[in-house]
């Protein structure tokens, strides 16, 4: 994830986040434009890079503790247990870690077999992120996902045995899912009792298959409008169920909001290793090349595979507003104005008088927030409230 917003350099001390990308998947999903690789030739070389990685890398860290890491993807359920318990090892080798750090592994359903449950469960790691996205068999062959519906309950009946705090991931705005499916849909998750849900817009991202099926016309096209209208239901059905929508596509129950996730929207410091992982300190984002051999060929030389660019203020103001608003922390006038300047905060103020006419936001103990009309377009509402030019 690469979201970000600003943090003065005197908030660098304390904690810090650390992903690790873990770049295989054994096949494309249709929708998805993260980068994979479907064949695990270079995984062994890889995780010996990753470690390397960490070790360059040390100094980045230096004053800070480690308060969470996460396993991304790719999928990061593909690596053995032993690999992952090699990786936290040299975490743990190389940082700073807090005493009891949030550690997340996104799974798929199909890696999550009986055995492999009990091993997480005997691991550091205390978090499962499930990519179970639906329960419709249908909708799983058309996103061309490597589980099946009863994989994806099998698995959620079993981890839900030996973890306490679990989140799964769905999607809706799916061609051909009815309002009531995403109805069965949620109310399934529920019977769960996952403390966790992330949910996400089916989002048709250029040069994925999921586009070129759309063009083709053998997939229909995604409708903003349904999509709009399972979200309004998804918000009334999770808050119903005591679930808080603590940012745009997450739901937790109280004390089970992502740390790592939350850490990124308020602007924390985080630290991404391995191909295209992201970066923040606070002043300056870098990002790691999108390509496993030229990663594996730079980390082999002792050199970060990376690109940087420093934030103007312009940029820092302008990131705080798109993560804010997707938030219930909102976007902070005392902040605006201490961080940035009295003349930010009047430019917002200003900006956003006419989403406060029409009911998309409004102001609350000096915080601009977004109402329930409002959330969905959070993202297009902070676009346009971005400081262009001084």
């Amino acid at each position: 994830m690469s979201l970000s917003k600003s943090s003065s350099p005197s908030g660098r001390l304390g904690g810090a986040s650390l992903y690790i990308h873990i770049p295989f998947c054994k096949q494309a999903c249709h929708y998805c434009d993260f980068h994979f690789s479907t064949s695990l030739k270079k995984k062994e070389e890889l995780i010996q890079c990753l470690v390397k990685e960490l070790e360059l890398r040390q100094a980045e860290l230096e004053n800070q503790t480690v308060k969470t890491v996460y396993f991304g993807g790719g999928t990061p359920s593909l690596l053995t247990h032993n690999e992952l318990q090699f990786l936290i090892s040299e975490v743990y080798k190389n940082f700073k870690v807090v005493e009891n750090p949030e550690i997340t592994l996104e799974a798929n359903p199909d890696d999550l077999t009986f055995q492999r449950i009990n091993d997480l469960a005997n691991s550091r790691i205390n978090r499962l992120s499930i990519g179970i996205q639906s329960f419709f068999e249908r909708d799983l062959k058309l996103m061309n996902r490597a589980h099946n519906q009863a994989e994806a309950k099998q698995c959620l009946q079993e981890a839900t045995k030996h973890f306490d705090n679990i989140s799964i991931d769905l999607i809706y705005g799916i061609p051909g899912l009815s309002n009531e499916e995403w109805i069965e849909n949620i109310e399934t998750a529920l019977s769960y009792n996952v403390p966790h849900i992330s949910c996400y817009a089916l989002t048709v991202e250029p040069k994925t298959a999921l586009a070129s099926f759309i063009k083709k016309g053998s997939i229909e096209n995604v409708d903003d409008d349904l999509a709009q209208e399972q979200y309004n239901i998804l918000v009334e059905k999770l808050e119903a169920s005591g679930f808080v929508n603590y940012e745009l596509s997450n739901f937790g129950k109280p004390n089970y909001f992502s740390k790592n996730n939350s850490a990124y929207w308020q602007g924390k410091p985080y630290l991404g290793i391995g191909p295209s992982a992201h970066s923040f300190n606070g002043d300056q984002r870098s990002w790691n090349v999108s390509n496993n051999t030229k990663y594996i060929k730079s980390i082999r030389q002792n050199e970060l595979p990376s690109e940087t660019e420093t934030l103007s203020v312009t940029d820092k103001f302008n990131e705080y507003i798109m993560t804010g608003l997707r938030t219930v922390w909102g976007v902070s006038l005392e902040k605006i104005a201490n961080d940035f300047g009295e003349n930010y905060k009047k430019y917002l103020l200003e900006q956003s008088e006419i989403y406060i006419q029409k009911h998309l936001l409004y102001i609350d103990e000096e915080k601009l927030l977004t109402t329930k009309k409002g959330k969905f377009l959070s993202d297009g509402i902070a676009s346009n409230l971005f400081k262009i030019n001084l």
